[in-house]
């Protein structure tokens, strides 16, 4: 199974630098950086060329807590749900906390640049549109673009600007590092989405194994102010970026169950833990687990073992 992880900015400088990285100084106290977000541009080639970083690591499907844009030049191979695409020379990718993906170099000719920020850092537009919501942020839109060797020099010059604004003294330089970001994103918007490689049989297999991992990361439930967070096959399948039906089918087609039937068997199980090895009583059971109402609790419990929480809490 593939494991997935939240990596934090603080993790990213850790993984990226190790223990010894100055600005890890400066996630110690990641509360610190919510209000004004945080922001940071690096360029592929100077990076790992650092002695930390002696060459372009494959990265693990993973859902990190800040978003990225990637401009790369090289031969690389990106999959994200049900999608696989090949970047033979110049692309550029956005990546956004919901959409877990795994980005894997093919040659050791990588170069480009990327930059990182939190939510807090770009905060609503003029027009009152949150990051989520813009197209390019979308969990179930492309956000793989190829580009032509001139959008890779358009591009590159504002990666450019971002270089040597973070670099200098200016007071202002992150409201004008804002506005560069502001440009980026615009531009990919723009663009045509790249054409996803189809393999059915490994894009289903990649499919059911996000969605168990996603399944699995909400539990144990280890606190009563604890709550699950996915619990309708919508609430997968719109985090994994694909139709609710395809999930269905590719679930139904591999495990022979819906992914009502996966969910639910997985709550109820996780739901006879806590009667028998908690003293949370039924209200608080129901919560972490989900459901606004305990009657609803309830009758989803008797369904699926025949008696009542209480009953089988006394005789098991």
């Amino acid at each position: 199974m593939v494991k997935t992880e939240n990596i934090s900015v603080k993790q990213f400088y850790k993984d990226m630098f190790g223990k010894t990285c100055p600005l890890m100084e400066l996630f110690l106290d990641e509360q610190n950086n919510i209000d004004i977000g945080h922001f940071n541009v690096f360029n592929i080639a100077e990076l790992y060329e650092n002695k930390t970083c002696p060459s372009k690591p494959a990265m693990p499907y993973n859902r990190r807590t800040y978003y990225k844009v990637s401009l790369i030049k090289g031969d690389n191979l990106v999959e994200y749900a049900d999608k696989e695409v090949r970047i033979k020379d110049h692309a550029i990718l956005f990546a956004t906390p919901k959409v877990p993906y795994r980005y894997t170099p093919q040659d050791s000719q990588q170069s480009g640049h990327f930059c990182i920020f939190t939510k807090e850092f770009l905060p609503k537009s003029k027009t009152g549109f949150a990051i989520d919501e813009l197209p390019i942020f979308r969990p179930n839109g492309q956000f793989v673009y190829q580009l032509n060797p001139q959008q890779f020099r358009q591009i590159e010059d504002v990666f450019n600007k971002m270089h040597s604004e973070i670099n200098s003294d200016y007071a202002f330089k992150y409201d004008l590092l804002r506005n560069y970001l502001t440009e980026l994103i615009h531009y990919g918007q723009k663009l045509t989405p790249a054409e996803s490689e189809a393999n059915a049989i490994n894009a289903s297999a990649r499919i059911s194994t996000l969605f168990i991992e996603l399944l699995e990361r909400q539990f144990p439930i280890e606190s009563a102010t604890q709550t699950i967070q996915l619990k309708a096959p919508a609430d997968f399948a719109g985090t994994l970026g694909v139709h609710v039906n395809h999930l269905n089918k590719v679930l139904k087609d591999i495990t022979g169950k819906t992914t009502s039937e996966i969910v639910s068997s997985r709550i109820a199980q996780e739901a006879r833990v806590l009667l028998k090895q908690t003293m949370w009583n039924v209200s608080e059971i129901a919560f972490s687990l989900g459901f606004d109402e305990v009657a609803h609790f309830s009758n989803f419990f008797k369904k699926h073992t025949k008696m009542s929480p209480l009953t089988y809490r006394e005789v098991i």
